[in-house]
């Protein structure tokens, strides 16, 4: 083999490449290291092959005969070739790809080495004319640069926000009004994944020139606001309590920062108020959103105050109000409404005062007309895990009233409230004619008791109030 070997010093540096295209395929590349040693030791070989046959990187080939000048040529120049390419998976052995400056700092450098081995070979083994040839590219550069003026701003747009890092990989960002979460940061451009499901690419010169928000610095958390008029008839002091108790009635919204109510800005007309907050990066943001001016029009309709601007007409009591809101009684005609209003009652309850407690069973349907109520479900331990909050239209009580079952929640005033009581007797007539109250009543108990079990199921840890917001969002 040795003989063959000296007597063919190129044909097996041909193979000794050819092995290596072939080793790099077929070892995975999750065994990195492995593949690194190959090739490593397949160069090694080469260099040795071809110092034995009697050429040098360094130098042109030795031979007159230009067949065997050509393809020695070529196999100097393979050399450095080969040997940049192991000097980069060297590299990247030494330097893993691990976040957007990992990988940019490893492609530079891959760069700066290829490039390096280029201008060698021709210096070394073609005996060119190196400075000439670098004027000459010098100028071929401008004019390609001219050429790619807007992707090589992107590229070293990419770097500088590699430099500055104003956000990284899994952040939660909002660039030129287009908001997502970080899933690549590559030379031209970032990627990003929207809560609508969807891919942004987004150029880093675009990235570097405008206002970037960052809503995973310093802390995991994402702002949400919303604001709405009200006519400047109406006192700010009523508008601001309807609306901090939409705001605690929305559990997604975390408690440190402190969401608020704020007046922005008034004209002769009306008066601008904003509710803000915060919630965990990653949260549906247009759910909260929605649920908080859901939650903000209930609360003013119960405070008497129109979401559109004056103080609501009130052509109807309050409890004939509520009935047209609560989901179970939509089928019932305007007649049987006025009936079923005049046997409301209404009970007062204070912040922090229990409505129903875990195993009652209760005599009557309470509907939620003013304050927000919490409803919290025991877990294996017998700690109570808060599954939601209500505001006003919701009903409690349907177990009891639907088949003498126990409730399986405990109710509890977070703050002054007013709920309204059906007593058993005045519900019976509607559950015996209308099958579709006691229908919507036997939905309402599926609905909740399933939303309870899946609740407790999750670890602790991954619990999110925000999971049951369509738990809160149905009207009872």
């Amino acid at each position: 083999m040795l003989p063959f070997i000296q007597s063919h010093p190129l044909v097996f540096g041909a193979l000794l490449i050819l092995l290596d295209v072939l080793a790099w395929r077929i070892i995975p590349a999750e065994q990195q290291p492995w593949r690194v040693a190959c090739r490593l030791l397949l160069f090694v070989l080469f260099s040795a092959v071809i110092i034995d046959a009697g050429m040098s990187p360094l130098q042109p080939p030795p031979w007159s005969d230009p067949t065997l000048n050509l393809v020695a040529t070529a196999m100097e120049i393979g050399w450095w070739l080969f040997g940049a390419r192991t000097a980069t998976v060297v590299l990247g052995l030494l330097m893993p790809r691990i976040g957007h400056a990992g990988r940019l700092l490893q492609d530079v450098l891959g760069a700066l080495i290829f490039l390096v081995a280029v201008v060698a070979a021709a210096a070394y083994v073609m005996q060119l004319p190196v400075k000439g040839l670098l004027a000459t590219s010098g100028v071929m550069a401008i004019v390609i640069g001219l050429a790619l003026q807007s992707t090589l701003s992107d590229v070293f747009s990419g770097i500088v926000l590699n430099t500055t890092k104003p956000y990284q990989l899994d952040d939660w960002i909002s660039i030129d009004g287009t908001e997502g979460k970080v899933v690549e940061i590559d030379w031209r451009a970032t990627h990003l994944l929207t809560n609508k499901g969807s891919t942004v690419v987004v150029p880093n010169s675009v990235a570097a020139k405008t206002k970037v928000h960052n809503f995973s610095r310093p802390y995991e958390l994402t702002s949400v606001s919303i604001t709405l008029k009200v006519s400047t008839q109406v006192r700010p002091r009523r508008v601001l309590e309807a609306l901090e108790r939409a705001i605690q009635s929305v559990s997604a919204l975390l408690v440190n920062p402190k969401p608020k109510v704020a007046i922005k800005g008034s004209d002769l007309e009306s008066m601008e108020y904003e509710i803000s907050g915060f919630i965990r990066t990653g949260e549906n943001k247009t759910e909260v959103s929605n649920l908080m001016y859901d939650l903000a029009h209930r609360h003013l309709e119960a405070a008497g105050i129109s979401f559109t601007g004056e103080d609501a007409p009130q052509p109807s009591s309050r409890p004939r109000l509520l009935l047209e809101e609560v989901k179970i009684f939509r089928a019932l005609s305007h007649g049987e409404k006025d009936e079923l209003s005049e046997a409301m009652a209404p009970l007062a309850f204070s912040a922090g005062q229990m409505v129903m407690a875990v195993g009652e069973v209760a005599d009557g349907l309470l509907i939620v007309g003013t304050g927000v109520v919490s409803a919290a479900v025991p877990d294996s331990t017998g700690k109570m895990v808060e599954a939601g909050r209500m505001g006003p239209g919701e009903i409690i009580g349907e177990e009891g009233i639907g088949c003498d079952a126990p409730s399986q929640a405990q109710f509890t005033a977070l703050t002054a409230c007013v709920l309204y009581r059906i007593d058993r007797e005045a519900m019976s007539k509607f559950l015996e004619t209308r099958v579709e109250v006691r229908a919507a009543l036997i939905h309402l108990r599926t609905f909740r008791e399933q939303a309870s079990r899946n609740l407790l199921l999750q670890k602790p840890q991954a619990v999110k109030k925000t999971g049951f917001l369509s738990w809160l969002q149905k009207k009872h």
